[in-house]
């Protein structure tokens, strides 16, 4: 009698986000992280940014009909092992992606709360931020705000590392599962995250992490790669705690990488690929 032959599956994630046509933010970023950590990657658009190094100049916004419908035919036929969302610009698609959670179960589901660009053009309407909030805070096992995306969530400005802490435990009363806050914005020759998460008795767990500041014009698409390589650990097994900080030493090598590298004329990307060196140094 003939074994049966074994069949084997890559771990896929799922970005549901927005296009970055200068390819190094939203799902392009999303899609290169995946495949550098070993994942499958699949994307469901929410809308399409005519967007470089130096700004975004458009947004064409998905029907949210047509977004349910890529999500749908993803994970109806592949399946996801998890899930990063990024740019949900209005209160329609918000409510859209949390349908779409309930409906297909969605686990290991990373929320990255994008709402200004790198270069501060703004990418959600204002009654989207309470929808966020509200729709999916619940839904998400872990959501990842930059310092002025917290700011925005709280409605009060972070301006010390000191204030990160607390802002952290604020955004989970609000009700998130567990909250990696990211410092980076903030001055300094180190740059500080907190993760909060519950911990064993159901109370708030802190952890601090630190790093050395990479000093670079190319910080384009941190954020999402960030969000995105947190959820590639996830989808590989590691719990929270592991994948958060797996994802930010992805980051920074990508960073170190990418440092040197000259792309467009503003706020270049990260180096996802880590790639070594048919890049050329332009002269200066």
């Amino acid at each position: 009698m003939a074994e049966p032959s074994l069949i084997y599956q890559y771990v896929r994630v799922l970005t549901i986000a927005g296009s970055d046509s200068g390819g190094g933010a939203g799902i392009q970023a999303d899609l290169k992280t995946m495949a550098a950590l070993g994942c499958y990657g699949m994307s469901a658009i929410t809308a399409l940014t005519a967007q470089n190094t130096q700004g975004v100049t458009a947004i064409h916004s998905a029907p949210p009909q047509f977004l349910a419908a890529q999500i749908d035919a993803v994970v109806g036929d592949i399946g996801a092992h998890a899930v990063k969302i990024g740019m949900l610009h209005s209160p329609q698609i918000v409510t859209t992606v949390a349908q779409a959670i309930d409906r297909h179960a969605l686990p290991n589901v990373v929320l990255d709360p994008v709402m200004v660009s790198a270069t501060g053009a703004p990418l959600i309407e204002t009654a989207a931020v309470q929808a966020v909030v509200r729709e999916l805070f619940p839904r998400a096992a872990v959501i990842t705000p930059n310092v002025d995306e917290a700011a925005l969530l709280l409605g009060q400005p972070i301006q010390s590392v000191k204030q990160l802490a607390p802002a952290a435990q604020a955004l989970m009363e609000l009700g998130a599962h567990a909250v990696l806050l990211k410092g980076g914005h903030l001055p300094g020759e180190e740059v500080f995250d907190y993760l909060v998460m519950r911990g064993v008795s159901g109370g708030p767990v802190m952890h601090e992490m630190r790093s050395a500041r990479i000093h670079s014009r190319n910080l384009h698409g941190a954020g999402c790669t960030l969000s995105s390589a947190l959820a590639s650990y996830m989808a590989l097994g590691l719990p929270l705690l592991q994948a958060v900080e797996h994802a930010r030493d992805y980051v920074q090598q990508a960073l170190v990488a990418g440092a040197d590298v000259r792309t467009g004329n503003g706020v270049g990307p990260l180096n996802h690929g880590f790639a070594p060196s048919p890049l050329k140094k332009l002269e200066t």
